[in-house]
C-alpha cells in the first residue's frame, strides 16, 4: 500500500507497505524505463516521524495497494485517514489504486470497500493486460489535479486584487 503525495514542485513518497507494485507504476506512469519489465522488489521504508513534512502543501495523494493482500486491504482506511483527511484536500483529490501483480487472478469486480473509502476514485491497475488506460487514469487524474491547482491560485489572485 502506497500513499503517493503530488507536490508538483517535486513528487514525494510517503512510507508504505512492500509488494504494493508502486515503484512499477512509478516508472511506467513517468516513462523512466521502456515497457513493463519484471518485477524486481524495492527496499520499503517507513520513516512515520517524517510523515508530516511528506504531507505539508500536498495537493493530492495516491493510494496503491495490492489487492490480494488482506493487511493491505484493513490498512487503507488507516492512510486515508493519516494522509487524506488530516489535510485540507477534497476526496477528489485522493485516488485509490489497487495494482494487481503480473500472474495474479486480478478480481476487478469484488473489490468491497468500506465507507468513506468507497466513494473515492478507484482504478485496477494491470500492466500486463491494459498498460495504456493505467496510463491514461494517471494522466486524468494528474490533469484534475492541476485543474484543482490552478483554480486556487485564480481564486487567490482575485481575492488579492479585489
Amino acid at each position: 500500500m502506497w500513499p503517493w503525495h503530488i507536490k508538483f514542485q517535486r513528487v514525494s513518497f510517503a512510507p508504505a507497505f512492500c509488494q504494493s507494485g508502486k515503484s512499477v507504476l512509478a516508472n511506467f506512469v513517468s516513462e523512466s524505463v521502456e515497457g513493463i519489465g519484471s518485477y524486481s522488489p524495492t527496499q520499503g521504508v517507513r520513516f512515520e516521524t517524517c510523515w508530516p513534512a511528506l504531507m505539508k502543501d500536498s495537493h493530492g495523494v495516491m493510494i496503491i495497494f495490492n489487492p490480494e493482500l488482506p493487511s493491505h486491504l484493513k490498512e487503507i482506511e488507516m492512510w486515508y485517514s493519516c494522509f487524506v483527511q488530516q489535510q485540507p484536500l477534497l476526496d477528489s483529490q485522493c485516488l485509490l489504486v489497487a495494482h494487481h501483480k503480473p500472474g495474479s487472478a486480478g478480481d476487478t469486480e469484488n473489490l468491497s470497500l468500506a465507507y468513506p473509502l468507497n466513494k473515492l476514485k478507484l482504478i485496477h491497475s494491470n500492466l500486463e493486460e491494459d498498460p495504456e488506460d493505467v496510463r491514461m487514469e494517471f494522466m486524468k487524474y494528474f490533469r484534475s489535479i492541476i485543474t484543482l491547482i490552478n483554480e486556487s491560485r485564480e481564486r487567490e489572485e482575485m481575492s488579492i486584487i479585489s
